[in-house]
């Protein structure tokens, strides 16, 4: 399995859109090597987890073809998330296509800002080759060479936002992304579907900060605390690669402050463009 990071930013980005602090101004002065665009993750070139705004950038940026994507999974319905607009020009006049369909999975409020975003202007000529599906956690399903497991993540009460497991040829990749704390219930599952993770991506969004409770994102102890509870349940072991990603400029997330993290934990630091073979 490719998997390839598009996105390693929070929802304001790195440096923030608006923000005019003095980290922030550093990172704009230092270049486009420490810029951080919203979260996307694509699997062999087909399957994305999240479709941010900067999709299209994305693929400018990384030679990404978005034309051959064939599944996006969505972990909830924010903005930074899911940008629903932009599937209006999958088809008609504005594109031709390698794959005839695009199928689109997440909650019931991934399906409801589809269809709000796309009210407007979409073609029928582009909605036929768009499905849009709702899922809920603690499900299994196959779509094309993958199986899927999705878990509860731990991202508010407005909605029942997802993660995900993402299975093919033996090989497995664990998305931990927009999330507190990783439930029992969720790694029972987990386990009772026989999984066994080759790659977690981590939210770490709070980096190096002190962990709190309830919060809806993690911290780099967070991360390393869910690490120890899926090695003893058998879901992943000391074999299993641990990247962490989703950063706010708040955390100062520079390529040089990361670097010396991977020095001291057993962590990758993802980067915009990213690219890891299991």
């Amino acid at each position: 399995m490719k998997i390839t990071f598009l996105g390693t930013g929070a929802a304001e980005g790195v440096p923030a859109m608006f923000c005019n602090c003095a980290f922030c101004k550093k990172i704009r002065s230092a270049g486009a090597g420490e810029f951080r665009t919203r979260s996307q993750v694509i699997i062999d070139d087909e399957l994305s987890i999240d479709f941010p705004p900067e999709a299209y950038a994305h693929s400018l940026s990384f030679g990404v073809d978005l034309s051959a994507l064939k599944y996006v999974l969505v972990t909830h319905s924010h903005m930074d998330h899911f940008y629903a607009h932009d599937f209006i020009l999958r088809g008609y006049k504005y594109a031709t296509l390698n794959a005839d369909k695009l199928t689109i999975m997440g909650n019931d409020e991934v399906n409801k800002v589809f269809a709000e975003c796309t009210r407007r202007e979409m073609k029928q000529e582009v909605a036929a080759n768009i499905e849009v599906k709702s899922i809920g956690a603690f499900q299994s399903f196959t779509i094309g060479d993958y199986r899927v497991l999705t878990l509860p993540a731990q991202h508010g009460t407005a909605e029942e936002a997802l993660l995900y497991y993402v299975e093919k040829d033996g090989k497995a990749y664990l998305h931990l992304c927009d999330t507190g704390a990783l439930s029992d219930s969720a790694i029972d599952f987990l386990v009772q579907n026989g999984a066994h993770t080759s790659l977690i991506t981590f939210d770490c969004t709070f980096l190096d900060a002190q962990p709190r409770e309830g919060t809806r994102h993690m911290c780099l102890a967070d991360n390393l605390s869910i690490k120890s509870r899926l090695d003893k349940a058998g879901v992943a072991n000391a074999d299993t690669k641990c990247v962490i990603t989703h950063f706010s400029h708040n955390a100062k997330p520079s390529r040089e402050k990361l670097s010396e993290i991977e020095k001291q934990y057993p962590v990758l630091a993802a980067y915009d463009g990213l690219i890891l073979e299991i």
